[in-house]
C-alpha cells in the first residue's frame, strides 16, 4: 500500500460476537479505516485503546464482559480524542450517562451503510476517511 493508500484513520472494534467483529472490520475497511484490534470485552479494548490510540472505537453494545457506558468512560480516561460509537439492536435501550460516559454516535441494528459512515466519520460526503 502506497503512502497515498495508507488509512488516515485507525480504530479498535469490541463485540461479544465474531460476527459483529467481522461486520465491523468489513465496514471500517471499506472506508479506508485501518483496524488496530479487536476486542470481545471491555477489558481488552481498553487495553488496545491505550496501546494503539486510535481514533475511533466501535463498540457493539452486547460486550462478553463490561457495560458500553462504562466502556465509553474508561476509554475516555484513557484516551481523551477517542470518537465512540455504539451500536446496538433496536430492542435494547439506549446507555444513559452525562457528557463522560455518552458516545459520540449510536447506530441501531438494522442500519444502513450510509449510516454507519456518518457515525464513524461525521459530514463525509464521499464515504472515505477524514484525514484532519
Amino acid at each position: 500500500m502506497s503512502a497515498a493508500q495508507t488509512p488516515a484513520w485507525s480504530a479498535v472494534i469490541v463485540a461479544g460476537d465474531e460476527e459483529t467483529r467481522i461486520l465491523f472490520r468489513g465496514l471500517l475497511r471499506l472506508h479506508r479505516i485501518r483496524v488496530e484490534g479487536e476486542a470481545d470485552g471491555a477489558e481488552r479494548a481498553l487495553e488496545l485503546v491505550r496501546n494503539h490510540r486510535p481514533q475511533l472505537l466501535v463498540a457493539d453494545m452486547n460486550l462478553a464482559e463490561g457495560s458500553p457506558t462504562a466502556l465509553v468512560a474508561d476509554a475516555r480516561r484513557v484516551h481523551p480524542e477517542v470518537r465512540v460509537v455504539l451500536v446496538g439492536a433496536a430492542s435494547r435501550p439506549l446507555p444513559e450517562g452525562s457528557d463522560g460516559t455518552r458516545p459520540d454516535a449510536v447506530l441501531m441494528r438494522p442500519f444502513r451503510i450510509r449510516e454507519f459512515a456518518e457515525a464513524v466519520n461525521p459530514g463525509a460526503s464521499d464515504g472515505g476517511a477524514r484525514t484532519s
